[in-house]
């Protein structure tokens, strides 16, 4: 089963046990959610009825705590750790892994040194540990280590929750983007349209060479049999050569010699 499939059967889950809970109830729905390994978006569960309802409730940390593993970071947690409930070590886990996609958004090139002090992780060994077993081999993201430059290069990541007001510039980029390719494609369109015009100029050149060609052979053909008809008429005239040779042939008369007298 692949990360997709998984993780739309674990929103369904979740998403139905949130629908049949309410206020303090919803407490462990989410922090189950939130520790679930292979589960990385959670604006479905948000978007639940009860679960908006928590908001201005003695419950509503558990809003604020789902609010941060759909768009938050590590670096947010412990900037807002007092207004929210202790994280176990799978959330912990859940959020570093997290906060490596949001970084990812934005650059392709991740420096050694800034991931290690937004995962708060203490040397490269234990970050490229990180990088490796629980971000790669969970399939959420793939790249290639660079040791020499000290950098991670973010290949494919997989994407997050859109934050709210992001919606407006992800349209904007998707219609840049569709306009982008509409212009290409018309140009694709363009070489192909001269392509083929080249390509039927190409074979209407190639037939007029051989029209032509076949024109000097007619030509060459036609002058050699005229000349083989003039010899043969040279030969067959009478006194030509034939007959000259025959002349030739025939014995010479011998002159009669008389006698002295």
């Amino acid at each position: 089963m692949d990360i997709e499939q998984r993780q739309a059967e674990l929103i369904y889950h979740f998403v139905k046990q949130a629908s049949n809970q309410k206020g303090s109830a919803l407490g462990p729905v989410i922090i189950e959610a939130t520790s679930q390994p292979w589960l990385f978006a959670f604006s479905e569960i948000l978007a639940v009825p009860s679960v908006a309802e928590l908001e201005g409730t003695e419950n509503s940390a558990y809003l604020d705590l789902l609010r941060l593993f759909a768009h938050g970071t590590w670096t947010d947690y412990k900037s807002n750790a007092g207004h929210l409930p202790q994280l176990l070590p799978d959330q912990v886990l859940k959020l570093k892994q997290l906060t490596v996609l949001t970084l990812a958004e934005t650059n392709k090139v991740l420096p050694y040194d800034q991931l290690m002090q937004e995962l708060d992780v203490s040397n490269v060994r234990e970050l490229e540990d990180f990088l490796i077993n629980e971000c790669m081999y969970a399939g959420i993201v793939r790249g290639k280590l660079d040791q020499l430059r000290r950098c991670f290069e973010v290949q494919f990541a997989a994407g997050r929750d859109l934050r709210p007001g992001q919606l407006g510039s992800m349209i904007q980029t998707l219609s840049n983007w569709l306009t982008t390719s509409d212009n290409l494609l018309v140009s694709i369109q363009e070489k192909i349209k001269w392509a083929d015009t080249m390509n039927e100029s190409d074979k209407k050149h190639q037939k007029d060479i051989e029209d032509r060609m076949e024109e000097v052979k007619k030509s060459l053909s036609h002058k050699a049999d005229v000349d083989f008809r003039g010899h043969e008429e040279i030969y067959s005239e009478p006194g030509g050569v034939m007959d000259y040779e025959e002349d030739r042939s025939r014995p010479k008369r011998c002159r009669r010699r008389h006698p002295m007298s």
